[in-house]
């Protein structure tokens, strides 16, 4: 990785005996299981805000519809 940055983190006794027994059983070492762990992280982050995003979005035509649909009845 000719671009990474070193980053220093404190993490618990048991999390970092979480990673270094999924080190040993992935035969990775503990920067490439926590950057993966990120990775990862930052993929579900970005899907939970789009689905946010469209619910308002939805959320925000279905009133407008409903003003819409409203406006057909009085009519």
């Amino acid at each position: 990785m000719p671009d990474s940055k070193r980053i220093v983190i404190n993490v618990s006794a048991d999390l970092l005996d979480e990673i270094d027994k999924l080190s040993h059983i992935e035969n990775k070492n503990r920067s490439t299981i926590v950057r993966e762990a990120i990775d990862l992280y930052l993929e579900e982050r970005k899907k939970s805000l789009m689905i946010e995003q469209m619910k308002k979005g939805y959320q925000e035509m279905a009133a407008i519809n409903l003003c819409i649909a409203g406006e057909d009845k009085q009519n």
